[in-house]
């Protein structure tokens, strides 16, 4: 070989500049819920609009009941009414054989409306009013001290009842798994002692009777072995307790937490394989219990409040375009992806500016968006390749970004959109805020689309309002009209906010 045409090997770095275009792949699309078209459901009901399926709600109950029954023998869910608080939604759950966990007056009052005894409600929470805590140690609820307060309260409540029987109460505890942040602000710790100093002190108050141990360790806990840690401490504080001559301890509540298959923002992986499956949370709740309680013993009831984990996805958001926008995008790689497709720096235009839409709904019907991206699908089925495309609520703040980013085809003014999953705590926290609320329907398992709550009016909104009397509108004159209201110089709105006359 002519030493003069031996050409040296050339190492190039690769950069993003060729990347595929098409990376977001083909456009998903959800143009119907159960069967039922959304087309229809927004003509119906209007838009926005939540959607929830009564098929998925019990296929996910029977679900959770089906995994932690098969490995323990005597276990029961409480649904958690600050998830979602709506009848129906609380009802159907109950008729899955669901007992209740609330954290509130307001909570207690819903479960009672919806026919669960006292003896069916688990009452958590850190704020127990002396008046709602008398009622349901009357009605015998299933009471977990938060605080020192709230169990000296309860000694109060106790000698009130003298001869009567013991409060049969739980002691919430909080504790370290080595996955996440202690939720330190509830409970007793029960990693330093102080919930087996409460025990003690309870042994001293003749009126109280412990029955149980309770820790809700967080929420969307994606790793199951927190979950065996929290099993493992409850066991333990049960045994001891008993060891200083409190109990016997009836049950065990190991609260919620389960994720749902939403997707948390900065989340690589798709929900598909990150979301634990309700198999592989009780295996490390109920064979940690098992293994550890001593052998020949009853073992106690297990409870479980898990709430996102059984609403979520099977709760939809029908929202609708109102305004198609060109954005400035952020990213700075979004050249590189694009720029060797089309001519100049970017395919978008030399601004770098990508589509972006507004919603008729905003961050108020979804404060979950906060933490978690939902996803936004098309109602319609497209040929067209998703784009990276900013959503944008209907909200007059520069906070309502729906998504940043969420590949959508090109969607017009009318088009709709379906959001998805957003059936855990988006209606329980939802507010009116510049836009009414929207109405809540459910499609039944015979796909009969049924109203759980109406749309909201001006009615609804300015029912509790009252009115000053020297702030009352004028009556009308006889023409119809309202007369224009007298314009105050100071000293004159001085003396009216002083005699409360009007002039």
């Amino acid at each position: 070989m002519n030493p003069s045409s031996y050409l040296p090997p050339l190492v190039q770095r690769l950069g993003s500049e060729p990347s595929n275009p098409f990376r977001l792949g083909a456009s998903p699309h959800c143009s119907a819920i159960d069967g039922v078209a959304v087309s229809a459901l927004a003509s119906e009901h209007g838009s926005p609009l939540f959607v929830f399926s009564e098929a998925q709600l019990r296929a996910k109950i029977r679900e959770a009941q089906a995994a932690f029954s098969r490995r323990y023998p005597d276990v029961r869910f409480a649904w958690s009414y600050k998830t979602n608080y709506l009848n129906a939604i609380c009802r159907l759950f109950h008729q899955e054989g669901a007992i209740a966990e609330v954290v509130s007056e307001f909570e207690y009052e819903k479960a009672r409306g919806n026919g669960v005894p006292g003896s069916d409600i688990i009452f958590n929470g850190p704020h127990k009013s002396p008046a709602i805590l008398r009622r349901a140690v009357e009605e015998r609820a299933m009471i977990q001290v938060d605080n020192l307060d709230e169990l000296l309260l309860l000694g109060e409540i106790a000698r009130e009842r003298d001869g009567l029987e013991p409060i049969a109460i739980a002691l919430r505890v909080h504790l370290d798994t080595g996955t996440h942040a202690v939720w330190s602000k509830f409970g007793f710790n029960a990693d330093d002692g102080e919930a087996l100093r409460i025990v003690r002190r309870i042994r001293q108050m003749p009126g109280l009777r412990l029955q149980g141990f309770h820790a809700h360790i967080g929420t969307f806990i994606l790793e199951p072995n927190a979950y065996r840690r929290a099993a493992a401490v409850l066991v333990r504080l049960a045994l001891e307790a008993e060891a200083l001559g409190a109990g016997p301890i009836r049950y065990l509540n190991c609260g919620g937490g389960f994720a749902s298959r939403a997707r948390l923002h900065g989340q690589y992986l798709p929900p598909e394989q990150v979301t634990p499956s309700f198999d592989r949370y009780a295996e490390a709740i109920c064979d940690t219990i098992i293994q550890a309680w001593p052998a020949g013993r009853h073992l106690p009831r297990l409870y479980l409040e898990t709430g996102r984990a059984l609403v979520d996805e099977a709760g939809y958001l029908l929202s609708t375009v109102v305004a198609v926008k060109r954005r400035t995008m952020a990213a700075p790689a979004l050249d590189g992806v694009l720029g060797a497709y089309g001519k100049g720096p970017c395919a978008l235009g030399a601004t770098g500016a990508g589509p972006a839409l507004v919603l008729d709904a905003g961050v108020h019907l979804l404060y979950t968006s906060a933490w978690y991206q939902p996803a936004v699908l098309s109602a319609k089925a497209t040929p067209d390749l998703p784009m990276p495309t900013t959503v944008y609520g209907c909200l007059c703040m520069n906070i309502d970004v729906i998504r940043e980013e969420a590949p959508l085809p090109a969607l017009a003014t009318g088009d709709h959109v379906v959001l998805h999953p957003v059936g855990a705590y988006n209606i329980a926290q939802s507010m009116q805020f510049i836009a009414y609320r929207p109405a809540v329907v459910m499609i039944g398992t015979d796909q009969t689309v049924h109203v759980l709550r109406r749309r909201e009016n001006l009615e609804h909104v300015q029912r509790l309002e009252e009115m000053p009397a020297h702030l009352a509108p004028p009556k009308a004159e006889s023409d119809g009209h309202a007369p224009p209201l007298p314009r105050l110089g100071r000293a004159t709105h001085a003396l009216h906010l002083k005699t409360g006359r009007v002039a």
